[in-house]
């Protein structure tokens, strides 16, 4: 069976076990790495390791199986023992989900995709589940694979609506308790759909960006945040419809069809302010709608991961 159409989300969507889809993702995304020509990794060797089932055949060391008839791999100094964590929102606005599979979903399979790669990459690997406050915390360790799975599939936006911080954004205290929390800098990947001002959302980063990790960003949304397309009847879009904030109940009415330019407008206007404000301060950003294919993200994970680490390697070898 071809793993690689397991990637679509909503196919994903249909299995119940996390742990089980993050690793046929994994799978199904390093098969296709080692058929493909993009593969990277650091030129600072390290050390050799048994070669395991899976790993790939370019990086056997033949020179030393001549001497020893054993086949070994080569590592290099980028590929080991880094600190990946990965922080996902449970806010009330990640249970939204019409046109792809629920937000919360598609971050949780995205994060535990992203971790059991990170780990097969031999990093140490965390994870932050957030609210208004920073709920659940699991320190990176080479131990903790599981661990993280586990608390990602138990993940559920809080039953009642959180009360708003008393001062700045939402993301602001748990980012900051995250940049507190952690030790040895590493890579740390937030998971949000980030629904406050774009000011908001860049000042939140602030803890962490002053600690020297280095960040990246999923934006998550389902395509009719986008587009506000509802998939409704004409006599629907025409005649309008009731909207209710999952954060904080509060009800509007409007008709989709006469508000979906200008909302459509504030969309790319906040997406816009996002990309480039994150963009100015270093931040990887990465938009995925819901229906966005796993690898895809896994993809723009593995290049930001290499330029960090080829980063590291130039500076340390200055």
């Amino acid at each position: 069976m071809d793993s690689a159409r397991f990637v679509d989300p909503a196919a994903l969507a249909r299995i119940a076990n996390l742990s089980l889809i993050a690793r046929m993702v994994v799978q199904g995304f390093i098969s296709g790495l080692h058929r493909s020509t993009v593969l990277g990794r650091s030129i600072d060797f390290a050390e050799h390791r048994p070669y395991m089932p899976g790993d790939d055949i370019r990086r056997l060391d033949w020179r030393l199986f001549a001497r020893s008839d054993r086949f070994h791999v080569k590592e290099f100094e980028a590929d080991t023992n880094a600190n990946f964590v990965v922080a996902v929102d449970t806010s009330r606005s990640m249970d939204y989900g019409l046109r792809g599979v629920r937000k919360l979903d598609y971050a949780r399979m995205l994060a535990g995709s992203l971790t059991a790669f990170s780990r097969s990459q031999r990093d140490r690997v965390g994870l932050a589940l957030f609210d208004v406050d920073l709920d659940e915390f699991v320190p990176p360790s080479a131990r903790h694979l599981d661990t993280v799975l586990e608390h990602l599939a138990r993940a559920e936006p809080p039953a009642d609506p959180s009360p708003p911080p008393a001062s700045g954004g939402r993301l602001a205290g748990p980012l900051a308790r995250l940049g507190a929390a952690l030790g040895r800098r590493g890579l740390v990947a937030v998971v949000s759909d980030f629904y406050e001002p774009p000011e908001d959302v860049l000042d939140a980063f602030a803890a962490l960006r002053a600690t020297g990790h280095d960040l990246m960003v999923f934006h998550v949304l389902d395509p009719s945040e986008l587009d506000l397309d509802l998939g409704g009847a004409p006599g629907f879009e025409d005649s309008g419809a009731r909207f209710r904030d999952l954060e904080t109940g509060a009800v509007l009415d409007l008709s989709p069809a006469k508000a979906r330019a200008a909302y459509r407008a504030a969309v790319d206007e906040h997406i816009t302010a996002l990309r480039s404000g994150f963009g100015r301060a270093g931040v990887d950003y990465i938009l995925a709608d819901t229906s966005t294919p796993l690898d895809f993200a896994l993809f723009r994970y593995l290049t930001e991961r290499e330029n960090r680490l080829r980063h590291r390697s130039r500076t340390h070898r200055a």
